[in-house]
């Protein structure tokens, strides 16, 4: 959608496991992001924001965050399901898409291995160029 010269691109709820692991689901998470920004659209991370002001293991804070979150849902274009675990964070975030009428994408664990392997290739080969191909200094 383009407005007065500028692109805005679709907003894309991402959905990924959070509690648990937790250290292993916020890099999966920020993994999903990238996925995501490489896709061309605005990722929306709520379970990389929220857990950093609200205590996920208070049963209150934690609903304030699943509430705060589907609210965030409702402006989003799509919901983007990451992984092959749901949670029941990930399920109410699935009813809550659908009963807004918001599309919903499922993206497997292996898609985005597939994509950070890509990644990690690219990064080698930008670091690791032949030496006519670096910078020179004057």
């Amino acid at each position: 959608m383009e407005t007065e010269g500028t692109i805005v691109e679709k907003l894309v709820f991402i959905s990924s496991p959070y509690a648990g692991n937790v250290e292993a689901n916020t890099a999966f998470a920020k993994a999903a992001c990238l996925f995501a920004v490489k896709q061309g659209v605005v990722p929306i991370a709520v379970h990389l924001m929220y857990p950093q002001i609200l205590d996920d293991r208070i049963p209150t804070e934690r609903e304030k965050g699943l509430d705060m979150g589907r609210r965030v849902l409702e402006a989003c274009d799509e919901l983007w399901i990451f992984g092959e675990r749901i949670s029941e964070g990930m399920w109410q975030e699935w009813e809550a898409a659908e009963k807004l009428g918001i599309p919903v994408r499922m993206v497997s664990s292996d898609e985005v291995s597939v994509f950070l392997e890509q990644v990690r290739r690219q990064t080698y080969e930008w670091n690791v160029r032949p030496a006519e191909m670096e910078m020179k200094r004057c």
